[in-house]
Protein backbone atom coordinates (compact mmCIF):
# COMPACT_ATOMS: atom_id res chain seq x y z
CA UNK A 1 0.00 0.00 0.00
CA UNK A 2 1.00 3.67 -1.19
CA UNK A 3 2.57 5.61 1.82
CA UNK A 4 -0.15 8.75 3.15
CA UNK A 5 1.38 12.02 1.24
CA UNK A 6 2.10 14.54 4.38
CA UNK A 7 0.29 17.63 4.02
CA UNK A 8 1.58 20.75 2.45
CA UNK A 9 1.79 22.54 5.71
CA UNK A 10 3.23 19.55 7.81
CA UNK A 11 6.52 19.48 5.17
CA UNK A 12 6.99 23.20 5.88
CA UNK A 13 7.71 22.64 9.51
CA UNK A 14 10.28 19.68 8.93
CA UNK A 15 13.50 21.00 9.70
CA UNK A 16 16.29 21.32 7.26
CA UNK A 17 18.51 18.15 5.48
CA UNK A 18 22.22 17.32 6.75
CA UNK A 19 22.88 19.61 4.22
CA UNK A 20 20.93 22.90 5.40
CA UNK A 21 18.78 22.44 2.43
CA UNK A 22 14.71 22.87 3.25
CA UNK A 23 12.95 20.03 1.39
CA UNK A 24 10.29 20.70 -1.37
CA UNK A 25 8.62 19.19 -3.76
CA UNK A 26 10.06 21.25 -6.62
CA UNK A 27 13.51 20.83 -5.10
CA UNK A 28 13.38 17.07 -5.54
CA UNK A 29 11.55 17.19 -8.82
CA UNK A 30 14.96 19.18 -10.07
CA UNK A 31 17.16 17.04 -8.13
CA UNK A 32 15.46 13.64 -9.18
CA UNK A 33 16.22 15.58 -13.34
CA UNK A 34 19.65 15.91 -12.31
CA UNK A 35 20.17 12.40 -10.76
CA UNK A 36 18.83 10.60 -14.59
CA UNK A 37 20.78 12.88 -16.42
CA UNK A 38 23.78 11.31 -14.39
CA UNK A 39 22.40 7.52 -13.86
CA UNK A 40 19.72 7.35 -16.25
CA UNK A 41 16.29 5.93 -15.57
CA UNK A 42 17.79 2.90 -13.84
CA UNK A 43 19.51 4.82 -11.88
CA UNK A 44 16.78 7.01 -9.86
CA UNK A 45 15.89 5.05 -6.83
CA UNK A 46 14.70 6.30 -3.30
CA UNK A 47 18.25 5.95 -2.15
CA UNK A 48 20.06 7.83 -4.40
CA UNK A 49 18.03 10.50 -4.63
CA UNK A 50 18.15 10.80 -0.61
CA UNK A 51 21.53 11.14 -0.83
CA UNK A 52 21.98 13.47 -4.08
CA UNK A 53 19.29 15.52 -1.10
CA UNK A 54 21.21 14.91 1.76
CA UNK A 55 18.11 13.41 3.72
CA UNK A 56 17.41 10.04 4.33
CA UNK A 57 14.99 8.42 1.41
CA UNK A 58 12.09 7.78 3.63
CA UNK A 59 11.56 11.31 3.76
CA UNK A 60 10.60 11.16 0.03
CA UNK A 61 7.76 9.38 0.61
CA UNK A 62 6.53 12.65 2.63
CA UNK A 63 6.25 14.51 -0.22
CA UNK A 64 5.09 11.66 -2.81
CA UNK A 65 3.38 8.13 -2.26
CA UNK A 66 5.85 6.65 -4.42
CA UNK A 67 8.30 6.46 -6.76
CA UNK A 68 5.44 6.49 -9.60
CA UNK A 69 4.27 9.69 -8.06
CA UNK A 70 7.28 11.10 -8.33
CA UNK A 71 7.72 9.97 -11.96
CA UNK A 72 4.47 12.01 -12.62
CA UNK A 73 5.60 15.39 -10.91
CA UNK A 74 8.77 14.98 -13.15
CA UNK A 75 6.61 14.62 -16.07
CA UNK A 76 4.14 17.47 -15.32
CA UNK A 77 7.62 19.27 -14.55
CA UNK A 78 8.40 19.53 -18.21
CA UNK A 79 5.12 20.33 -19.49
CA UNK A 80 5.39 23.09 -16.91
CA UNK A 81 8.85 24.17 -17.95
CA UNK A 82 6.95 24.19 -22.09
CA UNK A 83 4.36 26.57 -21.07
CA UNK A 84 6.47 28.35 -18.97
CA UNK A 85 8.80 29.33 -22.36
CA UNK A 86 5.88 29.82 -24.63
CA UNK A 87 3.74 33.16 -24.89
CA UNK A 88 0.41 33.63 -27.34
CA UNK A 89 0.19 35.70 -29.92
CA UNK A 90 -3.37 35.40 -30.88
CA UNK A 91 -2.78 33.18 -34.11
CA UNK A 92 -3.57 30.15 -33.65
CA UNK A 93 -1.74 28.46 -35.67
CA UNK A 94 1.36 29.99 -34.55
CA UNK A 95 0.50 29.81 -31.06
CA UNK A 96 -0.14 26.05 -31.52
CA UNK A 97 3.50 25.60 -33.73
CA UNK A 98 5.36 27.15 -30.63
CA UNK A 99 3.71 25.44 -28.01
CA UNK A 100 4.78 22.47 -30.04
CA UNK A 101 8.00 23.35 -30.34
CA UNK A 102 8.29 24.40 -26.98
CA UNK A 103 7.23 20.98 -25.44
CA UNK A 104 9.45 19.37 -28.08
CA UNK A 105 12.14 21.14 -26.63
CA UNK A 106 11.56 20.62 -23.34
CA UNK A 107 11.55 16.69 -23.16
CA UNK A 108 14.75 16.89 -25.40
CA UNK A 109 16.50 19.06 -22.63
CA UNK A 110 16.30 16.15 -20.40
CA UNK A 111 16.36 12.96 -22.52
CA UNK A 112 16.52 10.66 -19.93
CA UNK A 113 13.46 12.37 -18.43
CA UNK A 114 11.23 12.19 -21.11
CA UNK A 115 11.84 8.25 -21.82
CA UNK A 116 10.40 8.12 -18.38
CA UNK A 117 7.29 10.35 -18.83
CA UNK A 118 6.33 11.04 -22.21
CA UNK A 119 3.84 8.06 -22.10
CA UNK A 120 2.28 9.10 -18.94
CA UNK A 121 -1.00 11.00 -17.97
CA UNK A 122 0.14 13.09 -15.05
CA UNK A 123 -3.44 14.75 -14.33
CA UNK A 124 -1.26 17.57 -11.77
CA UNK A 125 -1.93 21.28 -12.25
CA UNK A 126 0.56 22.11 -15.03
CA UNK A 127 0.18 19.53 -17.17
CA UNK A 128 -3.60 20.42 -17.02
CA UNK A 129 -2.50 23.77 -18.07
CA UNK A 130 -1.53 22.72 -21.00
CA UNK A 131 -4.01 20.83 -22.49
CA UNK A 132 -6.45 23.34 -21.38
CA UNK A 133 -4.66 26.05 -23.56
CA UNK A 134 -4.08 23.38 -26.46
CA UNK A 135 -7.75 23.04 -26.40
CA UNK A 136 -8.57 26.68 -25.77
CA UNK A 137 -6.52 27.45 -28.97
CA UNK A 138 -8.19 25.87 -30.91
CA UNK A 139 -11.87 26.17 -29.69
CA UNK A 140 -11.22 30.24 -29.78
CA UNK A 141 -10.06 29.62 -33.30
CA UNK A 142 -13.71 28.40 -34.31
CA UNK A 143 -12.82 24.42 -34.56
CA UNK A 144 -16.29 22.72 -32.95
CA UNK A 145 -15.28 20.68 -30.47
CA UNK A 146 -15.25 17.06 -31.93
CA UNK A 147 -12.51 18.70 -34.09
CA UNK A 148 -11.12 20.62 -31.49
CA UNK A 149 -10.27 17.09 -29.15
CA UNK A 150 -9.56 15.05 -32.45
CA UNK A 151 -6.72 17.99 -33.08
CA UNK A 152 -5.89 18.10 -29.12
CA UNK A 153 -5.41 14.32 -29.34
CA UNK A 154 -3.01 14.58 -32.50
CA UNK A 155 -1.20 17.13 -31.79
CA UNK A 156 -0.36 15.94 -28.00
CA UNK A 157 0.64 12.30 -28.81
CA UNK A 158 2.51 14.02 -32.01
CA UNK A 159 4.56 15.94 -30.06
CA UNK A 160 5.16 13.33 -27.38
CA UNK A 161 6.13 10.51 -29.40
CA UNK A 162 8.63 12.64 -31.44
CA UNK A 163 9.86 14.02 -28.28
CA UNK A 164 10.36 10.09 -27.53
CA UNK A 165 11.88 9.52 -30.27
CA UNK A 166 14.14 12.35 -30.56
CA UNK A 167 15.20 11.78 -26.68
CA UNK A 168 15.93 8.41 -26.90
CA UNK A 169 18.62 9.33 -29.44
CA UNK A 170 20.20 11.98 -27.21
CA UNK A 171 20.00 9.26 -24.02
CA UNK A 172 22.09 7.03 -25.92
CA UNK A 173 26.23 6.98 -25.19
CA UNK A 174 27.85 9.74 -27.58
CA UNK A 175 29.87 7.09 -29.37
CA UNK A 176 26.67 4.53 -30.19
CA UNK A 177 24.87 8.00 -31.22
CA UNK A 178 27.61 9.43 -33.59
CA UNK A 179 27.77 5.76 -35.25
CA UNK A 180 23.90 6.16 -36.12
CA UNK A 181 24.76 9.20 -37.50
CA UNK A 182 27.37 8.20 -39.59
CA UNK A 183 25.70 5.33 -40.98
CA UNK A 184 23.93 7.85 -43.69
CA UNK A 185 27.27 8.39 -44.77
CA UNK A 186 29.54 5.49 -44.04
CA UNK A 187 26.77 2.58 -44.73
CA UNK A 188 23.57 3.94 -47.16
CA UNK A 189 25.79 6.78 -49.17
CA UNK A 190 27.94 3.73 -50.76
CA UNK A 191 25.59 1.13 -51.80
CA UNK A 192 25.53 0.19 -55.20
CA UNK A 193 23.05 2.23 -57.46
CA UNK A 194 22.82 -0.98 -59.83
CA UNK A 195 20.59 -2.63 -56.23
CA UNK A 196 19.55 0.53 -54.22
CA UNK A 197 18.74 3.28 -57.18
CA UNK A 198 16.53 5.34 -55.27
CA UNK A 199 18.87 4.95 -52.25
CA UNK A 200 21.97 6.26 -54.23
CA UNK A 201 20.28 8.60 -56.11
CA UNK A 202 19.10 10.92 -52.54
CA UNK A 203 22.16 9.60 -50.53
CA UNK A 204 23.36 12.84 -50.44
CA UNK A 205 20.21 14.49 -49.10
CA UNK A 206 19.48 11.59 -46.60
CA UNK A 207 22.98 12.55 -45.10
CA UNK A 208 22.19 16.22 -44.68
CA UNK A 209 18.52 15.29 -43.53
CA UNK A 210 17.87 12.17 -41.06
CA UNK A 211 20.26 13.49 -38.13
CA UNK A 212 17.90 15.73 -37.79
CA UNK A 213 14.10 15.94 -36.14
CA UNK A 214 11.22 15.76 -38.32
CA UNK A 215 8.95 16.82 -35.90
CA UNK A 216 8.67 20.71 -37.10
CA UNK A 217 7.90 18.88 -40.95
CA UNK A 218 5.21 16.43 -39.28
CA UNK A 219 4.05 19.05 -37.36
CA UNK A 220 3.48 21.63 -39.46
CA UNK A 221 1.51 19.17 -41.79
CA UNK A 222 -1.34 18.44 -38.98
CA UNK A 223 -1.15 22.02 -38.76
CA UNK A 224 -1.53 23.18 -42.13
CA UNK A 225 -4.33 20.11 -42.59
CA UNK A 226 -6.14 21.98 -39.40
CA UNK A 227 -5.97 25.19 -41.24
CA UNK A 228 -7.56 23.71 -44.18
CA UNK A 229 -10.48 22.12 -42.50
CA UNK A 230 -11.17 25.58 -40.46
CA UNK A 231 -11.44 27.19 -44.05
CA UNK A 232 -13.60 24.86 -45.43
CA UNK A 233 -15.92 24.52 -42.42
CA UNK A 234 -16.40 28.35 -42.55
CA UNK A 235 -16.63 28.62 -46.12
CA UNK A 236 -19.67 25.94 -45.90
CA UNK A 237 -20.80 27.80 -43.13
CA UNK A 238 -20.52 31.89 -44.96
CA UNK A 239 -22.24 29.83 -48.32
CA UNK A 240 -25.10 28.57 -46.07
CA UNK A 241 -25.82 31.74 -44.22
CA UNK A 242 -25.96 33.53 -47.62
CA UNK A 243 -28.37 30.85 -49.21
CA UNK A 244 -30.44 31.49 -46.56
CA UNK A 245 -30.89 35.00 -46.95
CA UNK A 246 -31.26 34.42 -50.48
CA UNK A 247 -34.25 31.75 -49.80
CA UNK A 248 -36.12 34.59 -47.39
CA UNK A 249 -39.16 35.69 -48.61
CA UNK A 250 -39.58 38.84 -49.58
CA UNK A 251 -43.11 39.95 -47.39
CA UNK A 252 -43.27 43.03 -49.39
CA UNK A 253 -43.58 41.86 -52.66
CA UNK A 254 -46.59 40.15 -51.56
CA UNK A 255 -48.38 43.20 -49.91
CA UNK A 256 -51.91 44.61 -51.95
CA UNK A 257 -50.64 47.94 -53.42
Amino acid sequence: MAKQVVPEGARRRRRPTRAGTVLSERLIVHTALRVLREHGVTGLTARRLGTALGADPSTLYRYFAGMDDLTRAIGEELMGQALDNWSATGEWRADLRALGLAIHSSYLAHPQAAALTTSRVTGRPREIAVDETILGILRTAGFPDTTAVRLYHAFIDLSLAFAALDAGALALAEEARATDEEMWTSTYARLPAESYPHIAATARLLAARMPHSAYPVVLDTLLDDAAAQLAAAQSAAAAGEQSGRREKPDNRATEDP
